[in-house]
């Protein structure tokens, strides 16, 4: 019997290990870099072994804004339909990311939908105390890099929550 339990919590906790989400999944607050500003609220989310951001709601425009800077196509966005028709609530304008190891990936893209500029993207979960260039992490962090060639250039995004969403979108709700 003894045997049996001890098989049992061994494949418990083996099965949570495997289970368990990637630390850079959930919802994050973009920051801008120069004003310190929340620029909208991120669901990050893994699907078949890549990683996506949607924007979950949007600080400053009405959550229902089309995301029309944006160009009509980009190579391997991940949903079909003109881009330049979506809207910024939704839309993965964060894709195709690739596992380089716990908290950390690579080789994806990212749109900014304000401008319709695609970057390259890395995104590296920082724990408090944690260290990417100059920053310190003052709580869980990502280090969001959009890069072109071999430049990368930080935002540090932090943790947000569901309240977060519903506050950003009673402020600036859809106009439609």
């Amino acid at each position: 019997m003894k045997k049996i339990i001890a098989l049992l919590g061994s494949l418990l906790v083996f099965a949570s290990a495997i289970f368990a989400a990637d630390p850079a999944v959930g919802l994050w607050k973009s920051i801008d870099d120069k004003s310190g500003e929340v620029t909208a609220i991120w669901r990050i989310y893994e699907e078949n072994g890549k990683l996506f951001g949607t924007i979950a709601a949007t600080t400053s425009d009405p959550q229902d804004v089309i995301a029309t800077a944006c160009k009509k196509s980009y190579k391997n966005f991940p949903i079909a339909g003109n881009v330049n028709e979506m809207r910024t609530v939704g839309t993965p304008w964060i894709f195709n990311m690739e596992k380089e190891s716990e908290g950390n990936w690579k080789d994806g893209n990212i749109i900014d939908p304000s401008n319709g500029k695609m970057y390259g993207c890395v995104i590296k979960y920082l724990n408090k105390g944690d260290k990417n260039k100059k920053y310190t992490a003052t709580q869980p962090t990502l280090a969001m890099a959009g890069t072109v060639g071999p430049i990368q250039v930080f935002q540090y995004w932090v943790q947000a929550t569901e309240a977060d969403i519903k506050d950003a979108q009673e402020k600036n709700p859809a106009k439609n």
